[in-house]
């Protein structure tokens, strides 16, 4: 099961969340993100936008990143215009960290257009021995509290 790819691709409205189901009853599958990329929905769009990935769902959504909060996996700030010779865009995931339960990718505009924004994630596939599944799963009950 080891270096198998799951890919992933929405449409996410701005203000909206996007659920990612992989949690299975053992939590002996693991997953890293490999690839993370976000494409507006034309060029003739203004985008100032945070899209991010959590380990939790989230209640309230924002565009602020921090990244010492433990239940982020990774976030883009993305910016595109008609009229921009320069177009931002700054990506970060941590594709280190190993996760077992279902993640959420969010979507919040910066400057307060309500712009849709297309995103596309690669994820790989680990498999985890019995103590592996258990420590991530506990890591990620301790994310919840």
């Amino acid at each position: 099961m080891s270096n198998r790819i799951l890919s992933y691709k929405g449409l996410l409205a701005d203000g909206g969340q996007d659920t990612i189901l992989l949690s299975t009853k053992k939590g002996e599958v693991g997953y890293k993100i490999r690839k993370f990329e976000l494409m507006g929905i034309n060029e003739n769009v203004d985008y100032e936008t945070a899209v991010q990935i959590w380990k939790e769902f989230q209640t309230t959504l924002s565009a602020n990143v921090d990244f010492s909060d433990n239940r982020l996996l990774g976030a883009a700030l993305y910016g595109d215009g008609a009229n921009q010779a320069y177009r931002p865009y700054r990506l970060i995931t941590f594709d280190q960290e190993i996760f077992n339960q279902d993640i959420y990718i969010t979507h919040e505009s910066v400057s307060g257009a309500s712009i849709a924004i297309n995103y596309y994630l690669e994820l790989e596939v680990i498999k985890l021995d019995e103590s592996q599944a258990m420590v991530a799963t506990l890591k990620d009950i301790r994310n919840d509290s």
